[in-house]
Order: C-alpha cells, then sequence, then structure tokens
C-alpha cells in the first residue's frame, strides 16, 4: 500500500498544477506562483512517502 506522504504529495502536485493552470489563465502571477510552490511540495513530500516505503520493504523502521 502507498504510504500516506505519497498520496498526500500526488494530491498536492495535482492541486498545484491546477492553481499554475488558473493563474496562466487567468494571468494572475501570485496563483501561478503558488501552483509552483504546491508542486515543489507535493514532490517533496511524495518523494519522502517513497523512501518511508523502501524503508518499510528493507525491514527496517
Amino acid at each position: 500500500m502507498a504510504d500516506h506522504d505519497r498520496i498526500e504529495g500526488s494530491a498536492k502536485q495535482a492541486e498545484g498544477s491546477i492553481k499554475e493552470g488558473i493563474g496562466k489563465l487567468t494571468g494572475d502571477e501570485k496563483l501561478k506562483a503558488e501552483g509552483r510552490a504546491d508542486k515543489v511540495e507535493g514532490k517533496v513530500q511524495n518523494t519522502v512517502g517513497g523512501i518511508k516505503d523502501t524503508l518499510k520493504g528493507d525491514g527496517r523502521h
């Protein structure tokens, strides 16, 4: 099962993509920047979740 962090990270990335897209459509630079920041935050969280999954699989915990 995927780690909770990976699920939340993926959701945050999707939310960021939507915000960035709306910002581009409306010309809202602040919203675009928030979207990009959310995407980066989601990628980091997803990576942390992947590392946790790997460690769980190695028998370390």
